[in-house]
């Protein structure tokens, strides 16, 4: 699969994603368990990075890294991490 591809297709799951998105009315109370789950999902999209990397294959290494990035960034804007870039 192509770079171009494989952009178009995460494209098409975002947009879908969005569409049917729902937003969820719970306690502002995040339990420290949920944020360390969110975490190592983001290390394990960074690892992938780095494997993909290893075997040449940039494009998919570059979309994991950049899940990793996203969900990072999510937590840093519901302001439940801190850390600079």
């Amino acid at each position: 699969m192509t770079a171009e591809e494989m952009a178009a297709k995460y494209m098409r799951k975002a947009e879908r994603a969005l569409e049917e998105l729902e937003t969820i009315r719970r306690s502002t109370y995040i339990d420290l368990e949920e944020i360390n789950g969110v975490i190592d999902e983001a290390k394990r999209y960074l690892e992938d990075a780095k494997y993909y990397l290893d075997k040449k294959q940039s494009e998919t290494s570059l979309a994991s890294v950049a899940y990793s990035e996203g969900l990072l960034d999510a937590l840093r804007m519901l302001g439940l991490v801190k850390f600079d870039w």
